[in-house]
This record gives C-alpha cells, sequence and structure tokens, in this order.
C-alpha cells in the first residue's frame, strides 16, 4: 500500500528517506537489469537531488560535421517547443545527439526552471555551468564543455519513449538523481519499488547504527541479510 497521496507527498517522501543506491537495488531485485542512467551522466555539484516525472526529448542521431541535417524548418528542430512545454514537476531528459557537445546551458535551463521543472538530464555535456550553478537547478550531464548544439543536436519529437543508453525512458516514469547518478523508476511498479527501498534504507541504517558500535561486517550481514 502506497504511503503517499499525490505525487507532492511522494517526492517530499523519497527526499526524506532515500538515496538511488537501495532504489536501484530493489529495481534489479523486480526485474530491471539496467535501472541507472550510464555513470557518465553526474550531477553538476554533487549534493543535487533530482525528483520528477520524465519529460523525454529525442535527438536526431549525430552526423558528420557540415553533413545532412533535418531542421523542420527550425534551427534546432523542436528544440524550444520541447522546453517550452514543460510542465510542474516534470525532468526535461534527452538522448540522441552528440555526447562530446554541450546540449544545454543557462538560458534553457533558467526557463525550465521558471516552468517549475524538477530538473533536466542531459545524454550529453552542458555549458554556461557557472550561471547554472547559480541557479541552484538540478542538472545532470557528463560534465561541463563550452563546444556548442549548432548542427549536432536537433529535436525530431519529445513527450515521447526513448533510450537513454540501455535504459527506456517513458513519459511520466519517475526520475531519481543523486550524487550516485540518476535512476529511472518505470511508473507501473513505482509504489513497490519505492515502498521496499524505504524498507531497505530504514534497515541500512539500522545496520550503520551497529557497524558505529563496534558490529563486524560479517556479524552485521548475518544478523540483517543486507549490506
Amino acid at each position: 500500500m502506497a504511503q503517499w497521496k499525490n505525487d507532492e507527498e511522494l517526492f517530499a517522501l523519497m527526499r526524506a528517506e532515500l538515496q538511488t543506491c537501495p532504489v536501484s537495488d530493489v529495481l534489479e531485485q523486480l526485474g530491471f537489469t539496467h535501472p541507472m542512467l550510464p555513470p557518465e551522466i553526474k550531477p553538476l555539484r554533487s549534493d543535487m537531488v533530482m525528483i520528477g516525472r520524465a519529460m523525454p526529448v529525442q535527438d536526431e542521431p549525430p552526423v558528420p560535421h557540415g553533413g545532412l541535417k533535418r531542421y523542420d524548418n527550425k534551427p534546432f528542430g523542436l528544440l524550444f517547443d520541447s522546453v517550452d512545454s514543460l510542465r510542474p514537476g516534470e525532468v526535461y531528459i534527452v538522448s540522441g545527439g552528440m555526447v562530446g557537445a554541450a546540449r544545454m546551458g543557462d538560458l534553457l535551463c533558467l526557463r525550465a526552471a521558471k516552468l517549475g521543472a524538477a530538473g533536466v538530464v542531459v545524454n550529453a555535456h552542458m555549458r554556461d555551468v557557472g550561471p547554472v550553478l547559480q541557479q541552484n537547478f538540478p542538472a545532470f550531464a557528463h560534465g561541463s564543455h563550452a563546444y556548442g548544439l549548432q548542427g549536432r543536436h536537433n529535436v525530431v519529437d519529445y513527450r515521447c519513449s526513448i533510450k537513454v543508453g540501455e535504459v527506456r525512458v517513458r513519459p511520466g516514469d519517475l526520475i531519481f538523481g543523486d550524487g550516485d547518478g540518476v535512476c529511472v523508476i518505470p511508473r507501473e511498479v513505482e509504489e513497490e519499488a519505492i515502498n521496499r527501498a524505504i524498507s531497505k534504507a530504514r534497515l541500512e541504517r539500522k545496520v550503520r547504527s551497529d557497524i558505529l558500535e563496534g558490529l563486524g561486517v560479517v556479524e552485521a550481514f548475518n544478523k540483517y541479510k543486507v549490506m
């Protein structure tokens, strides 16, 4: 049975009780072999926490610089439309373009934050990192790089199913990011996954307390069956 009535309560509970590690463990137990986005995708600052609903965005696959590109009569395809479509509590999560180029900067992040978005996840680099960090807006990417997106990122669809590394991301899936990376929790199992992860996290806190009091890890594992 869910311990929350709506997303606001769910997100608050996750912030209070969870990190991505126990959630990832539980999702693997439920049969999701790739619950985490690629390890290259990290928070721009290690203390960032991001919880929200996926708003997936598909970039066109990269082409050689100067090669043929599809622009749909717009410089970056549907990039600006996709950002403007964000709703409160959503995570802008994008994949498909050139990972070595910067996919978003401070102006797009500023617009996302003004719309109430919960954060951005970019399977590429970001730029203008100083101003982005000043916004205190959760942002996850491969890192920072000034090399821009001209001709290297072109949005062809959004609010669609995308793949980021080995992970399928669909609109409305629960996105959870912290210093250990970004976890994708499929909507159909989120209640079971979150409840089980909270139980695991509470048990791990007991293990931590016992270890602080001098209990060995072998004894702790035999006692709690978790580590």
